[in-house]
């Protein structure tokens, strides 16, 4: 199996991402359209329910497989590298086995504990997803600490492709029963998508599973490590991981609950309420297009800093972080900026209804997001997994305080969960950066890394604003359909917007030579001749 670059790797997942994140976006309107406003918030919340626990199973061990094996592989241990991974996958079998029945025997208390009995039977529904992740999330860490995410890239693919046919199909077929009956058809296409990830990467795994080693690595002298060594490592790994993000998500659990009755408090029906935290779902599903991106930074990353904190190469580390921000910035900060402005065409031509103008105002957490997610990958790479931990649950808890006072304000009512994460996400950001320089004694410096990409967006959201509004004018005159002249306007928009981004960031060297490799090579190709000589 050959091993890939970081920004293969990344582009490799990036693009992975991008088709998942478009093919869940793509299902909603016509999800919407099956089981409602309401059913859609019944949904959303069910799924809260099934992430919560999807990331207690699957996020600390996969992760820590991933580190484990690519320190490992380093220092050239490659017969514990197997073993780590087959004591690691037995590890997550169990604990998906018993994370499941626990969803099972406990789905109805946990739709009572978010205030949403409706999301009973979707509860359900998702129980076997989660065994079926727990067995595809072993394998994922084991290509990932091997260095090669197109197995992870091509099973993602895979299983949102099966989510997004059987969730539309069952959830047609089960909505003549009831809102509650619909929703949970609608999430059995995950325990569907799931199951065919996991059986595409055993078999993937089947013809990849034998190291190719040198004789002279052969004749090395390596220390071994015992079962009982390795799986003190997992666990010394997984366990702060799964904590962080465990809290996360436990954050998001309790947002579920007090949302709807903090929104009832400030005066709304139960049913209206529902339909604002749909809003709030819709928000958050667009928003995860571009932060998928920066998911596929980090397991990128994760590996390639491990490995070379393993060899205690201070300058590789370095380098690393660097290119890592850079590169998170040169995605994170066109995306808010452009979400922000075309929030409105975008939501209505994804058939998402109302709600545009909380990515108006709240893309700025997208940013923070991106920061977030690479730091804490930093700080999981060098051991500082308890730090990231600690600093996520003081941005969760504050997050908690304030979506409590602000939701309830009638005048603020859903937008005061779009203030809490922006302070939840800002407060672990400045802790998190305080703790990386002082421990790893770097230079990065966020400032530098974001004020190309910005001044290059504010180019961006300029052209793209003019080409749609001039666009969708003409084309109503033309067309007379309103949403064709939407859509093609915003498509036209986004695409142009892109290419003046591309084009400023090369005019004012914000790009260099070894980012091309990120971008598809047609994109490349479109390039002019003379902007790329200005790349260094």
């Amino acid at each position: 199996m050959n091993e890939q670059s970081t920004t293969k790797g990344f582009a490799v997942l990036s693009v992975a991402s991008m088709i998942v994140k478009v093919l869940s976006l793509l299902y909603i309107p016509f999800l919407r359209s099956i089981i409602g406003d309401e059913g859609y918030g019944v949904y959303g919340a069910a799924y809260q329910v099934y992430v919560f626990i999807f990331v207690l199973t699957n996020s600390g061990i996969p992760v820590a497989i991933s580190k484990l094996i690519s320190e490992l592989v380093a220092t050239k241990n490659y017969k514990d590298a197997i073993k780590s991974f087959k004591i690691a996958r037995f590890v997550l079998l169990v604990i998906g086995i018993i994370m499941s029945l626990i969803m099972l025997v406990f789905a109805y208390p946990l739709a009572k504990a978010i205030n949403y009995k409706k999301a009973y039977l979707s509860i359900l529904a998702l129980a076997p997803a989660v065994l079926f992740t727990s067995i595809a999330s072993a394998y994922r860490g084991y290509f990932q600490g091997r260095g090669n995410m197109t197995p992870t890239a091509v099973s993602q693919v895979i299983e949102q492709a099966i989510n997004t046919i059987f969730t539309l199909v069952f959830a047609a077929l089960f909505i003549k029963y009831g809102i509650a009956a619909g929703c949970a058809g609608g999430t059995i296409g995950t325990s569907l998508g799931a199951l065919f990830s996991a059986w595409y990467l055993i078999n993937v795994y089947k013809k990849n599973k034998k190291f190719k080693v040198s004789k002279e690595d052969l004749n090395l002298h390596i220390r071994r490590y015992t079962n009982k060594q390795i799986l003190k490592k997992i666990i010394n790994y997984g366990v702060p991981i799964t904590l962080c993000v465990g809290m996360t998500y436990a954050g998001n659990i309790v947002d579920v609950a007090n949302t709807k009755t903090r929104l009832i408090v400030a005066g709304l029906t139960e049913s209206n309420a529902s339909i604002l935290y749909g809003y709030l779902v819709k928000y958050q599903q667009l928003l995860n297009v571009p932060i998928s991106i920066i998911a596929s930074l980090a397991m990128a990353i994760l590996p390639a800093i491990a490995g070379a904190a393993a060899q205690n190469n201070k300058n590789e580390v370095e380098d690393k972080i660097n290119y890592s921000f850079r590169l998170s910035f040169l995605v994170a900060i066109p995306s808010a900026i452009g979400l922000s402005v075309l929030s409105e065409p975008i939501f209505f031509t994804l058939g998402f209804g109302k709600g545009s103008f909380l990515m108006r105002y709240g893309s700025i957490v997208l940013i923070l997001s991106s920061i977030m997610q690479i730091q804490t990958t930093i700080l999981q790479s060098i051991g500082k997994l308890y730090t990231a931990t600690t600093y996520s649950v003081i941005g969760i808890l504050f997050k908690i305080i304030i979506n409590y006072i602000l939701i309830a304000i009638p005048q603020i009512n859903i937008m005061g969960a779009i203030i809490g994460s922006v302070v939840g996400f800002l407060i672990p950001v400045i802790l998190n950066h305080k703790i990386i320089k002082k421990t790893l004694n770097i230079r990065f410096n966020f400032l530098t890394h974001a004020t190309k990409p910005f001044i290059a967006s504010i180019s961006m959201a300029v052209i793209a604003y003019i080409v749609y509004y001039d666009f969708n004018f003409l084309l109503k005159l033309e067309i007379n359909k309103l949403y064709i002249s939407n859509a093609i306007a915003t498509v036209v928009a986004i695409i142009t917007g892109v290419f003046v981004y591309l084009f400023t960031l090369i005019f004012i060297g914000g790009i260099r030579e070894k980012d091309l490799k990120v971008l598809p090579r047609k994109i490349v190709d479109l390039i002019p001749d003379f902007m790329l000589e200005r790349i260094k």
